[in-house]
């Protein structure tokens, strides 16, 4: 009778081990390791060269920042789907600037993002109405904007600026970003505040917690990174055209979910979440590249994995419509 019981709890154990916060939290990194041993025996154990490392490396500083920004907005329970025409627009602002002066053109890249983000979280705040639907409109709007400013030829970078193409410097740009963003999530009250809204912005409201200011902000932090992250790119590409920062908020918004961000925000978020989430869509894309697919079957297949990801992190207990 006792051997039944055991037997029987066993299973039970192994169950809710499999539905805990500990093992959901566990999934992206071993999701991180798997795929990139899958993609290393798939591409033959070329993906983990020196040369194809490097490569990884230097796609993975601008998203990183960007994905920085965006981390503290889905913390909030909202989205930005802005950041591909905040990176492009910022990109040529940077670019024009870089001929004049390389801080004064960091500088307007910054504000430029800023501004963008200050939009989205002014109508966001203001009106309430739904992030995902205001920053789909400005999604639009400053892609048109890019491709009106890039219509006749690509905007050109002075050679100062495409001098800077140092990996120390962008490294270093994405480490400062990361600690500086991981000290203010973890120690101070701006990360408690912002987890605090997305487990409930009425009583974080309530315990006195300013919350329109609280999502306003964010919005403006997150427009300034990707500013900044268009900096890294300027120096990366040398010049801008109507593409920059295509479907960067697809990129972005797939790389947090497959690092473990639940897509309902709130206090269950990890900061990991950033760079596991960009690594791991970074090798899974690079492979599937090196694997010789076409962009619909990549597309297809980056999506099955998306859905995956969702259907095993979700907490649909704490489920709710995005801010």
């Amino acid at each position: 009778m006792s051997n039944t019981v055991k037997k029987d709890q066993e299973p039970s154990k192994l169950r809710s081990f499999l539905s805990s916060d500990t093992f959901k939290g566990l999934l992206p990194f071993i999701g991180l390791v798997v795929i990139v041993v899958v993609m290393n025996i798939l591409t033959q154990g070329k993906i983990l060269t020196p040369k194809r490392l490097r490569l990884l490396l230097s796609q993975v500083y601008y998203p990183m920042i960007v994905a920085t920004g965006v981390f503290f907005v889905m913390t909030l329970g909202s989205i930005d789907f802005t950041e591909g025409s905040t990176l492009g627009l910022a990109s040529i602002v940077i670019s024009k600037l870089s001929f004049t002066s390389i801080p004064l053109a960091i500088l307007g890249g910054i504000l430029t993002g800023a501004a963008i983000g200050a939009i989205n979280g002014f109508f966001h705040v203001k009106f309430k109405l739904q992030s995902f639907i205001i920053t789909i409109c400005t999604m639009f709007l400053f892609r048109g904007v890019c491709a009106y400013l890039t219509t006749e030829t690509a905007v050109p970078a002075s050679a100062a600026i495409k001098a800077l193409d140092q990996n120390w410097l962008k490294i270093t740009i994405t480490v400062a970003v990361l600690l500086v963003a991981w000290f203010l999530f973890r120690f101070t009250r701006i990360g408690n505040d912002v987890k605090a809204v997305g487990s409930g912005e009425t009583a974080a409201r309530f315990s006195g917690v300013k919350t329109d200011r609280v999502k306003f902000l964010t919005f403006v932090a997150a427009g300034a990174l990707t500013g900044l992250a268009a900096f890294v790119n300027v120096i990366k590409v040398g010049s801008i055209t109507a593409t920059a920062g295509n479907q960067l908020e697809t990129q972005i918004l797939i790389s947090l979910v497959l690092g473990g961000l639940p897509i309902t925000g709130g206090a269950k978020v990890r900061f990991s979440n950033i760079i596991v989430g960009t690594l791991m869509y970074t090798v899974l894309n690079n492979g599937l590249v090196m694997m010789g697919f076409e962009s619909q079957t990549q597309q297809l297949i980056k999506g099955v994995i998306f859905l995956l990801f969702v259907a095993l992190t979700i907490d649909r207990k704490a489920l709710k419509v995005i801010k």
